[in-house]
């Protein structure tokens, strides 16, 4: 297991993702809808690819591969991941991360829909 580490514009994406699935969450259960949202949907495909993350970073349905086009915010001559938190999807979303600052650490630099 890996400790996560959080970069402050990758902690601010997460808690607004997780916000807006809490007040989707919470308007849907009041109307009796039971069908998730898209919001709710997101939040929990992110969660999963941080908790994948925290266990095994090279787990397969990560899709993880080097990602030159962010600089690791320790030592710019190590590298910088991109995992999947959603694949075939328009705009789908990906984590950006690399090991450290300490062993058994991963920064998540950004959570970002795809360009």
């Amino acid at each position: 297991m890996f400790t996560i580490k959080w970069l402050a514009v990758a902690a601010a994406t997460y808690a607004d993702l997780k916000a807006k699935a809490e007040a989707s969450l919470k308007s849907r259960t009041g109307k009796g809808t039971k069908k998730s949202t898209k919001d709710e949907g997101l939040f929990k495909q992110v969660y999963k690819a941080i908790e994948l993350l925290r266990s095994n970073p090279k787990h397969p349905g990560l899709q993880t591969h080097e990602y030159s086009a962010i600089e690791n915010p320790y030592d710019r001559k190590q590298k910088v991941f991109e995992a999947y938190a959603q694949n075939q999807t328009p705009g789908a979303y990906r984590v950006f991360w690399c090991y450290g600052p300490a062993k058994r650490e991963i920064t998540i630099i950004a959570i970002t829909p795809h360009p």
